[in-house]
């Protein structure tokens, strides 16, 4: 893994342990970005040609740059693709003030982008990350060229029975006792607890696809903040949903300028389905991508679906 040079953490960041090194596939580079407080990991692709316009991925709760990695080559030839992992998730090692509100991991993808130089972006952003994008596009539209959001985690008055238990992460003291309740389930076992969450047709999973999600598990699992980012990040999740007023996610989200692409699947158990109307009529420059089979990562589970979409918005920003 390479390093950028940009400004270094003004505090000396704690020994990490070690655990096992970070998947990469193939055409794909890592590096570690210092900043002010915190360091990112970034997962990049090599552009097709130089000129292409920059795009940054933001993944959601409980991901890595790993779930943008069925996209990206999709898109080689049409932007110059960069994903994040956010601060305690991925290789990105916990933020210095231990914030993991949604405003804190907005905060971080715009400290990014700032000292890269490289917006303004096609954003795009995957649940919670959804929500941090929406978060950026809104109190820093210089840096947003066009907004695509694979089913946000935006506010919802009736949350479906499934999110339930991931919203539960957020009260004090619940991740410990699950913590405590799982300590004996196999690293295989979790990961098909989550596929079975966030994917509409988990059968859609190669075999080899599966393993690299077991062996990220294990890896996360030797961490020993995994849970406390888990948990803090689905406070800030739970946070921001009661926010009101002017910083408000839907208040916010009529605040964005960017074009806007909206993507969400008939059989995610995490967002609603219902909420894609409302998405629609919030973002005042959208167009909707509905795909009734896809889960809640519908990017990973129907890339070149999400890539067609992706394209056709980027051809009707450039020649606006």
């Amino acid at each position: 893994m390479s390093s950028t040079d940009l400004p270094e953490s003004s505090t000396a960041a704690a020994p990490l342990p070690m655990v096992s090194a970070v998947r990469v596939a193939e055409g794909e580079e890592l590096r570690s970005v210092a900043l002010p407080g915190l360091t990112l990991t970034v997962r990049s692709r090599p552009p097709a040609r130089p000129g292409l316009p920059p795009a940054l991925y933001v993944h959601g709760l409980g991901g890595s740059s790993q779930n943008w990695s069925a996209l990206m080559p999709l898109l080689d030839g049409v932007v110059d693709s960069e994903a994040l992992d956010l601060p305690g998730f991925g290789d990105s090692p916990p933020p210095d003030d231990g914030n993991y509100s949604i405003t804190g991991h907005a905060r971080a993808v715009i400290r990014y982008l700032d000292a890269s130089g490289r917006g303004p972006v096609h954003l795009l952003g995957n649940s919670m990350g959804g929500a941090v994008s929406t978060r950026v596009a809104a109190v820093r539209p210089d840096l947003v060229r066009t907004l695509t959001l694979v089913s946000p985690a935006l506010p919802e008055l009736r949350v479906q029975k499934t999110a339930v238990p991931t919203g539960l992460l957020a009260v004090p003291g619940v991740a410990r006792l699950f913590a405590k309740l799982s300590s004996d389930w196999t690293a295989e076992q979790r990961t098909r607890g989550v596929t079975g969450l966030c994917y509409g047709d988990p059968t859609r999973v190669s075999e080899e696809g599966f393993r690299a999600a077991v062996a990220e598990m294990e890896r996360r699992l030797e961490l020993p903040y995994f849970w406390d980012a888990m948990t803090r990040s689905a406070r800030g999740i739970v946070d921001a949903y009661t926010l009101g007023g002017q910083h408000g996610l839907w208040k916010q989200a009529q605040r964005v300028l960017a074009p806007t692409l909206l993507v969400y699947g008939g059989r995610d158990r995490l967002v609603s389905f219902r909420m894609a109307r409302k998405a629609a009529n919030a973002f005042r420059d959208s167009r909707l991508l509905a795909l009734p089979d896809a889960g809640h990562v519908a990017m990973m589970e129907y890339p070149e679906a999400v890539a067609e979409a992706f394209l056709g918005l980027v051809q009707t920003e450039t020649r606006s």
